[in-house]
C-alpha cells in the first residue's frame, strides 16, 4: 500500500522560507514521478510542481518559478518542496502526489497517489 506523508509546514511572514518534505512508501519510490499540488477552500487542486523517476527534469507552475524548487532523494524515499519568498497567495494546504510514471506530468489525472496535505500560511 503507497503511503505518502506530507511534513513541514506552517504558518510563515512574508517574504520568508519553508521546505515541505513527503516520506514515500509502499512502492519503489525511484521508479516514479512525484508532484507537489495546493488548494484553497472552494478551489480546485492546482499545480505546483513535479519531477521525474531521477530528478533531472523538473517542472514549474508560474506562479512559483524562480521561488520554489523541488528535489528528491531516492535513497531516502523522500520528496522535498524548498518554498523561498513566500507570498501570502501561496497561502494553501499542500499535497504530495505519486505518479504512475517515470515521467513527470503537470496533470492531476496523472498522480493516483497522494498524502494528507500539510498547510502553508503565509502572512503579510
Amino acid at each position: 500500500q503507497v503511503q505518502l506523508v506530507e511534513s513541514g509546514g506552517g504558518l510563515v511572514q512574508a517574504g520568508g522560507s519553508l521546505r515541505l518534505s513527503c516520506a514515500a512508501s509502499g512502492r519503489t519510490f525511484s521508479s516514479y514521478a512525484m508532484g507537489w499540488f495546493r488548494q484553497n477552500p472552494g478551489k480546485e487542486r492546482a499545480f505546483v510542481a513535479a519531477i521525474n523517476w531521477s530528478g533531472d527534469t523538473t517542472y514549474y507552475a508560474d506562479s512559483v518559478k524562480g521561488r520554489f524548487t523541488i528535489s528528491r532523494d531516492n535513497a531516502k524515499n523522500t520528496l522535498y518542496l524548498q518554498m523561498n519568498s513566500l507570498k501570502p497567495e501561496d497561502t494553501a494546504v499542500y499535497y504530495c502526489a505519486g505518479g504512475s510514471s517515470p515521467m513527470a506530468s503537470l496533470t492531476r489525472s496523472r498522480y493516483p497517489y497522494w498524502g494528507q496535505g500539510t498547510q502553508v500560511t503565509v502572512s503579510s
